[in-house]
């Protein structure tokens, strides 16, 4: 079950990259989180009373809080570089560096968790994951991010607080029902968003706001809720090192509505590059 949970997972947030990039071509990417991020919270606390684990919110223990905060923190700083790293390049661009993130969390998860089982062919898995991302990291520019690498600086660094938050969440939400974790951590990075609209003066652009973008924004909104509730219950009762890669495959979504949709070209060597992912991801599916 937590496979086909993760596989949602990776579908939804796949679909969210693009309806993101569709809401912040003329919006602000701050206050595009901070916008998007009220709808996940909304919908993950609908889903806290729609299973009832709201009357397990007083059996939370202060370490599970401690860690579901921080791991908010970081997935708060995750989208703040993401969503600038979009509105800066394109999506097929960013999306490869996203998921980078993908080899550390393995590394960890083995070192922290334990979780060495078939400990070879999960390390053959990540290379190809690496490899994989290598590939499509080195694409040739396109005209319209060839002038500047700005985007590339918020890609890494939205990889590296994506790592952070798989493990602290995975710690955080040992003996937590899953929607009822999703829930509280969105609290804080919806707290978190905000914080840097009004610390940098943002708030303002609300009144400016594109109807069409901000519908995008709001749908990009739902998917994220969709994908987040999906991949904390795949976390929770599956292997870390197996339920991340397989989220990651999001990017196999991503590509190909990027292709579809913004008519971002996918060169010769970006598709190998999503191959040697696929493969890698495959086998430390079955073998995870």
């Amino acid at each position: 079950m937590w496979v086909l949970l993760a596989a949602g997972s990776a579908f939804f947030a796949g679909v969210t990259a693009v309806l993101a990039k569709c809401g912040i071509r003329k919006t602000d990417s701050d206050l595009a989180t901070a916008l998007r991020t009220g709808v996940v919270l909304i919908f993950s606390w609908l889903m806290v009373f729609v299973v009832g684990s709201e009357n397990t919110l007083g059996q939370i223990s202060g370490r599970s809080l401690l860690f579901l905060a921080l791991s908010g923190f970081a997935t708060g700083a995750s989208w703040l570089c993401y969503f600038k790293a979009l509105s800066l390049g394109d999506v097929n661009k960013v999306a490869p560096i996203d998921k980078s993130s993908t080899v550390l969390t393995v590394l960890i998860a083995i070192l922290c968790f334990g979780e060495t089982g078939h400990l070879p062919l999960k390390l053959a898995g990540t290379a190809l994951l690496a490899a994989g991302i290598f590939l499509m990291v080195e694409k040739q520019p396109s005209a319209r991010t060839a002038g500047g690498r700005g985007w590339l600086v918020y890609a890494a660094g939205s990889a590296l607080f994506a790592a952070l938050t798989s493990i602290l969440a995975k710690i955080g939400i040992s003996g937590v029902e899953s929607n009822l974790g999703t829930a509280l951590r969105t609290v804080v990075v919806l707290g978190m968003a905000w914080l840097v609209v009004f610390a940098r003066g943002k708030q303002k652009l609300l009144a400016g706001l594109d109807r069409r973008e901000g519908c995008f924004i709001l749908l990009s909104g739902l998917a994220t809720g969709a994908s987040w509730l999906c991949y904390y219950g795949a976390i929770q009762g599956g292997v870390v090192s197996v339920v991340v890669p397989i989220d990651k495959m999001s990017i196999l979504v991503t590509v190909a509505f990027s292709a579809l949709f913004l008519k971002e070209s996918v060169s010769r060597r970006a598709a190998l590059g999503l191959a040697l992912m696929a493969a890698g991801t495959l086998i430390m599916a079955v073998f995870g």
